[in-house]
């Protein structure tokens, strides 16, 4: 990897703002153990959160990044913001963190903890609950909720990470074609990928036959894509762990004309929800206009569990941010703010009239919604 992404001012202006979060929480400090959000305190980026990685920051003084003593090395370099403390193999990070804490006097004080992450197991949050004597509370949505709008140094690396994405997209649609093998194909796109200097994503990409359409989160087989069967790729480029995801739906040999009719809706739902992104608005906003389209073109029986989500930093094995997906709902009261980025979705399969399917990355900047990733709208014949 290329080292930390970001400026000591960047790290500092985001410590600040969990900081003031912890105030209007009453709490004299707190443990952060999510991945992407200890990447987004620190900049460590690095394969090593597998294993625990445990972010104390107290109110004053340096926060302290305990995880196994080993990845010193990596962290020396890497982390600029936080003292490194490594536990060995024979105890856990809550061992050590819990002596930390103790010994900086948390003992009897307010502090909070990430709950509800995958980087947080059910027994080690137990076990250093166990061994500080505080009082304890949740803090899953405070860096999370930071994470929503995009600096403007994350804007670069979003940007960054969308030319990845056309790339690697650009190499997997050329190489789809009656009779080509499903794993060259994905073969051709980590290429490219990668060529283009791009970093490994956190999961996909994701091209597969329509017959494995339903399968969401599958990608290549050991097969051939054959003639008159759709392909569905749907994957993101990455830069230092900002990911901007495009989906499309590739037909070899000829598109019928309810699905060309389709294609032309699923366009216009998704300029739909572009144009309803602005400031102030709320997501189940932003879904109202993409149904409003839909249901204006004869499929008022069609729904979706979002038209999209919020998308940025992203650990293995995600690019949503996390074990949760922040979704454009019909039910959900999310604002949209300036900064903010989505993975925006217009899919219409089986809806009885006809097949498609498209999404880009969209930045809402000041002077407006930005589609980051530029693969032609299509329909893509090949």
């Amino acid at each position: 990897m290329d080292g930390n992404p970001f400026t000591d001012g960047e790290i500092a202006r985001r410590l600040g703002a969990v900081r003031v979060g912890l105030v209007d929480r009453g709490l004299d400090a707190a443990v952060f153990a999510s991945p992407e959000n200890v990447f987004y305190l620190t900049g460590l980026d690095h394969w090593g959160y597998f294993a625990p990685h445990l972010l104390i920051v107290p109110l004053q003084g340096e926060p302290t990044l305990v995880t196994r003593a080993m990845e010193r090395v990596t962290i020396e370099n890497h982390v600029r913001a936080a003292e490194f403390r490594g536990h060995s193999d024979s105890e856990t990070a809550a061992d050590l963190a819990s002596r930390i804490l103790n010994d900086q006097g948390f003992a009897g004080k307010r502090l909070g903890l990430e709950h509800w992450t995958s980087g947080l197991s059910h027994g080690l949050a137990r076990r250093l609950e166990s061994l500080v004597r505080a009082e304890w509370s949740d803090v899953s949505n405070l860096v999370d909720h930071l994470r929503l709008v995009k600096s403007a140094e994350e804007q670069v690396l979003m940007r960054r990470a969308a030319a990845i994405t056309d790339t690697a997209a650009a190499a997997a649609i050329e190489m789809i074609a009656d009779g080509a093998r499903e794993r060259d194909v994905a073969a051709e796109c980590i290429a490219a990928m990668t060529r283009a200097g791009g970093h490994v994503p956190g999961f996909g990409p994701f091209i597969r036959p329509a017959s494995r359409l339903g399968e969401e989160h599958t990608t290549w087989g050991s097969g051939n894509y054959r003639q008159g069967e759709p392909v569905f790729i749907e994957l993101s480029g990455c830069i230092s762990r900002y990911h901007a995801p495009l989906g499309r739906l590739i037909r070899l040999g000829g598109i019928s004309d309810a699905d060309q009719r389709m294609a032309e809706v699923t366009a216009a739902a998704f300029n739909a929800v572009v144009g309803a992104l602005r400031p102030g608005a709320r997501a189940r906003d932003v879904y109202a206009a993409w149904q409003a389209v839909v249901d204006d073109a004869g499929l008022s029986h069609y729904r979706r569990h979002h038209c999209g989500y919020c998308v940025g930093v992203g650990q293995p094995p995600s690019w949503t941010g996390g074990n949760t997906v922040t979704g454009l709902r019909h039910d959900s009261d999310l604002e949209i703010r300036t900064g903010m980025s989505f993975h925006i979705l217009s899919w219409l399969m089986g809806t009885g009239k006809g097949d498609d399917f498209v999404s880009n990355t969209v930045l809402l900047t000041e002077t407006g919604p930005e589609v980051l990733t530029r693969t032609p709208l299509g329909p893509i014949v090949r």
